[in-house]
């Protein structure tokens, strides 16, 4: 199975506050976003992180990447300073990149930490994961407004802090 995700900013303070995210601090919210992840995401699984998953040391990084379920793959955002961090496991991702193209049960999907309007295959039925804008799209990013059907916004804090598959996205539209 795979999964999507994006923006978990785990071990960051601030984005408690900046999000509105229902914790008291980091440890009540790391624990619940790993809990999460695990009782949904299978050892053979594999979950693709859309960026900014974690604000802190690269050993911090090695440690909370080692506590998840499934194989990661990383799609680098702008606050994945963990990445380097000498200290840092690299070998924790399968993978890490920019930007990748990759298919789900025959479906194209680009993936990138950035919503991005047009996409290879856009319209011939491929889908587009993104993260990035977290919660807000109206203010701050009018332009993600109408991406069309086949994009989703894969940030935790409007997907019930967990990786979801392609099908449940689509549900979701």
């Amino acid at each position: 199975m795979k999964y999507y995700t994006s923006d978990l900013h785990l071990s960051h303070k601030n984005i408690i506050k900046y999000e509105n995210r229902p914790f008291q601090n980091v440890d009540e919210m790391d624990d619940y976003m790993i809990c999460k992840w695990n009782n949904k995401v299978g050892k053979g699984d594999e979950v693709y992180i859309l960026g900014d998953f974690a604000f802190c040391s690269g050993r911090k990084a090695n440690e909370l990447l080692r506590k998840l379920n499934g194989q990661k793959f990383l799609i680098k955002g702008n606050h994945d300073s963990f990445l380097k961090d000498k200290d840092f496991d690299r070998s924790l991702f399968a993978w890490i990149r920019d930007y990748t193209l990759l298919k789900d049960e025959g479906r194209k999907v680009a993936l990138f930490h950035y919503p991005i309007a047009v996409w290879d295959c856009k319209h011939h039925d491929s889908y587009h994961c993104y993260g990035h804008i977290h919660s807000d799209k109206e203010s701050h990013h009018p332009l993600c407004v109408d991406l069309g059907k086949n994009a989703f916004n894969v940030g935790v804090d409007v997907r019930d802090f967990e990786p979801k598959t392609l099908d449940e996205l689509i549900r979701c539209a």
